[in-house]
Formats: C-alpha cells, sequence, structure tokens
C-alpha cells in the first residue's frame, strides 16, 4: 500500500501549532476537539500512513500542558441515545472516554453537562460521576442562544453556567458524538475567566475538511460521504476569501456560526481574534501529505466504501432514504461507480456461482476470494486464503486441520447455543495463533498478519458486527451489500 501521509511530521508540526495558538492567546487555549480522538480509522483511510493513535500522540506531546473537558447534551443521557458506530450509549462513552484518558496519563479535570434539566436518571448518573471522584458542572438552556448576543454575552446568559475551575493552559474539549455543546462550554468558560481577569483563547481542531485542499477533493468529498446523516456540506469559506483573497475549504455549520460566534468575541474581548472559521482552527494535517496521487485514490475508495455504508444503514432502517440520494450524488461528482472498487464484481460473481455468502478482497492486481462452508464463515475463509497468499502456500494445502476447528464449531453449538457453528474472522487467526506453535506452515501463514493492513474487500451480504470489528482491528477495508443472507431482516 502507497503511504500518502507523514505520520511523524504531522506530530511535529501539529503540535507546533497548538503551542504558537496558546501563546498568542497569553497561555489559556480551550481547545474544541472534533471528530474522534481515539481510533480514527476514517483519516487512516483516507490517508494510508496516518496512524489510527495519531491524535492521541499528538496530546500526549503535550501531556504536561494538558486537562480535558468531557461535555455531552444532558437530554443524550436522559433518552439513551448510542453512537451510530459502536452502538454503545451517550452515558456509556463518556465512561468509556474517561477510563480511555486516565489509561494514557491524561487529565481528565470534569464532566459538563450542557442543557441542564431536572431528570433522575440524569441525576443518577451524576451521582456516579461524583463517587468516582469526577467533578460535575451544569450548564443550561440559554433562551435566544446564540442569536441574542445581548443576552447571550450577560449574567443572564453565560454567566448563569457553573465555572468549570481549570489549572493548565490546555483546555481540550470534547464530547462523546455530535450536537454535545462543546463550543458553548468553551464560549461560556471564556465569559467567565474575562469575567475573572483571565484573558483565554479559544480554537478548533477538526481533521476534516481538510481547509487547504480543493473544495471537491476526493479526500474533502470522502468527509461529506462520512457525515451524509448531519447534512455537513463543504464550501468555500467567505469569509476567508474575503479577508485573505485566498480559497479556504470549510463546511456549512462552521460558516453559518461565524458571524454569531464573532459576534460573542467582541463582546467579551471587544474585538474578534478570527477573521474567519478557517483561522479558528489548528489543523495541519493538509501539510503532511506526502503523495497526492495516493491520497487521491484512497479518497475515491472511501467515498465508494461510504456509499455502501450508506446503503446499508438505510437497509437496516437507520438512515432516511434521502441519505442513498445524497450518496449516489457524491459518487457522481467524484466521477466514480461501483466497478472503480475491482472486489465487488468479483464478491458479486462468486456469491453467484457458490450460492453462497462470499467475499473478495484486493491484493495488489490479484483478487483473492472466500465463501461460506460448513466449517468456517466467509471472513474466515477470506483472511485465511489471503494469508496463505502472502506466505506463497498452495490453494489446495491445509494449514487449519480439522482436529483443530471442529471442536470449536462443536463448543459454539453445544456449549455455547450458538446456532451458527461456523468460525468467524477472529476466531480462525487465534486458530491459527495456536497451530503455529506445533506446525511450521501455520506458522508461516500467521506472520503474514500484519500484511492484511489497508487491503479493500467486500461481502455479499452484511457481515456479523463480530467480523466487521476485527477487519477495523487489522486496518482493512470492507464494504458490504445492503442485504442480509436469506432475507433475514435481523442482523448482528
Amino acid at each position: 500500500m502507497t503511504q500518502a501521509f507523514d505520520n511523524k511530521k504531522y506530530l511535529l508540526i501539529q503540535r507546533r501549532a497548538i503551542l504558537k495558538r496558546i501563546k498568542d492567546f497569553g497561555d489559556k487555549l480551550y481547545l474544541e476537539f472534533g471528530g474522534k480522538i481515539f481510533d480514527d480509522f476514517h483519516a487512516a483511510r483516507v490517508l494510508p500512513g496516518f496512524e489510527p493513535d495519531a491524535k492521541i500522540k499528538m496530546l500526549l506531546g503535550l501531556k504536561d500542558k494538558i486537562e480535558i473537558i468531557i461535555t455531552v447534551n444532558s437530554d443524550d443521557i436522559i433518552s439513551n441515545k448510542a453512537r451510530n458506530d459502536s452502538g454503545i450509549s451517550y452515558q456509556d462513552e463518556v465512561k468509556r472516554l474517561i477510563d480511555a484518558f486516565k489509561d494514557i496519563k491524561l487529565y481528565v479535570s470534569s464532566v459538563v453537562f450542557s442543557f441542564y434539566k431536572e431528570n433522575a436518571h440524569l441525576q443518577n448518573f451524576i451521582n456516579f460521576l461524583q463517587s468516582k471522584k469526577i467533578r460535575v458542572y451544569k450548564h443550561y438552556q440559554i433562551a435566544g442562544y446564540p442569536n441574542n448576543v445581548e443576552l447571550v454575552v450577560s449574567d443572564a446568559g453565560l454567566g448563569k453556567n457553573e465555572y468549570v475551575e481549570t489549572s493548565r493552559p490546555l483546555v481540550v474539549v470534547t464530547a462523546p458524538g455530535p450536537g454535545s455543546g462543546k463550543m458553548a462550554t468553551c464560549i461560556s468558560q471564556l465569559y467567565h475567566d474575562n469575567k475573572n481577569g483571565i484573558r483565554a483563547g479559544y480554537a478548533k481542531f477538526e481533521t476534516f475538511p481538510v481547509w487547504n485542499l480543493p473544495l471537491k477533493h476526493p479526500i474533502n468529498l470522502a468527509y461529506e460521504a462520512a457525515t451524509l446523516d448531519l447534512n455537513d456540506v463543504n464550501l468555500i469559506d467567505p469569509y476567508h476569501l474575503q479577508a485573505y483573497k485566498k480559497s479556504a475549504t470549510s463546511y456549512n455549520r462552521d460558516v453559518a456560526s461565524f458571524p454569531l460566534l464573532q459576534a460573542i468575541f467582541k463582546k467579551i474581548y471587544g474585538s474578534s481574534p478570527y477573521k474567519s472559521p478557517t483561522d479558528m482552527g489548528v489543523n495541519m494535517v493538509g501539510f503532511a501529505i506526502k503523495d497526492k496521487k495516493a491520497a487521491i485514490k484512497a479518497g475515491n475508495q472511501e467515498i465508494i466504501r461510504r456509499y455502501y455504508q450508506t446503503l446499508k444503514n438505510n437497509f437496516l432502517g437507520k438512515f432516511p432514504d434521502s441519505t442513498v440520494e445524497k450518496a449516489q450524488l457524491l459518487m457522481g461528482e467524484a466521477g466514480l461507480t461501483i466497478d472503480d472498487r475491482k472486489c465487488v464484481k468479483a464478491c458479486l460473481d462468486k456469491a453467484e456461482k457458490t450460492g453462497v455468502p462470499c467475499m473478495a478482497l484486493e491484493k495488489g492486481n490479484e483478487i483473492i476470494t472466500g465463501k461460506r462452508s460448513q466449517l468456517l464463515g466467509a471472513p474466515a475463509a477470506l483472511l485465511l486464503n489471503t494469508l496463505k497468499s502472502f506466505a506463497k502456500i498452495k490453494d489446495d494445502m491445509l494449514v487449519l486441520m480439522p482436529s483443530i476447528i471442529e471442536p470449536i464449531n462443536d463448543l459454539k453449538v453445544h456449549t455455547l447455543k450458538n446456532h451458527n457453528p461456523r468460525i468467524h474472522a477472529e476466531e480462525v487467526l487465534i486458530a491459527l495463533a495456536i497451530q503455529a506453535n506445533s506446525n511450521p506452515i501455520a506458522q508461516m501463514v500467521y506472520k503474514q498478519i500484519p500484511k492484511l493492513k489497508g487491503l479493500q474487500a467486500h461481502s455479499s451480504v452484511i457481515l456479523p458486527i463480530v467480523d466487521m470489528k476485527t477487519f477495523n482491528k487489522l486496518g482493512m477495508n470492507v464494504t458490504e451489500e445492503a442485504k442480509s443472507y436469506a432475507g433475514k431482516i435481523f442482523t448482528k
């Protein structure tokens, strides 16, 4: 896989940019952190070479200067809202984030509940956090926010919010998902700090869209494809163009909110530190792209991958028909069809020929397939066949003995009471690891696992969640047909 991105350079220049922004504001900066901090697989897909944990490594380089505020919308706790990607509730995501940050020794100072209202379920969660010695603050709905600047920037507006006590120069404000109130938390802190004689600043960290790439660059179109359900639309930043006579790529929500943000800044500071939404950002990712052709190719593949993801979510009842129409328009805008993903046709041809679920994978100019059998699911078969190909082991040579696989099948059905006895993707890798201890050929195959990273694959049916999680962990990019096996309407 051709590397499009210099991860080492990125970490260096991104840290420098944030440190400079802190200094610009007198050693106190609230950094609104958008997108995923952990496991940014979208960035890793569109920018081969970008490590999924790059943002965490960047923050760890500033470890002694950082504290973290997690902001969550109270309504999302009350309604038990769940994340689309993982399926876990926002309440559990807050817990997960706290644990994840603590595990790497990043200081989580507090949790802010935005749009706070009295509710028993919400209070139970607040009590739980406080029992774990986590500070909790309440921010309230402000009438007329954000349009009524006079009211918003007053003791009757932002002044009603509880002031979050912070002690470090860089305060990273993150959230379990969109719409949590990160920006409002930052603005509230600016208001209170200013009243307390502290001249703090605000900046935004958002990897996509990439401001210094063209509006219709495949990487930026891939971001639009990834946020169809949020109705995000990329556009040229009109304020940046007017101020600097230069084009910069932004998106609708940032552009729409900028005049109000600017008015709030002027009310707090007497003047605005920024002339455009682009000015507010500290994103340096575009400066670390080292192979433009590889980035374009990866961006195009992500657009197709998101197209299939949208079809799947529509099939499952998660996305409305309008998102499918948008995905189709983006495919057309990028000049792409499903034929631009070679593994799709090979997969569908194999499934039509065999009549069972199949998968296909691109390995250079070679296409490798796997089909559902009595012992193996299609994902497990594909992994095994691909690893054998990398190890240059003949296709008809057994690597996993039936004596290894059959007891697993028996355990799943007779002890664990599963209806499906077939080996999943992760299970076949575990079986391979066990066999590698006593079988030199299995050991050769097992050593090829790192080579799976970045490979493109397609499934003829929606895959079990457990298999998709394994593919994600391996760094593989998998698409699925928006249909279930044997016409089932329940998939898991």
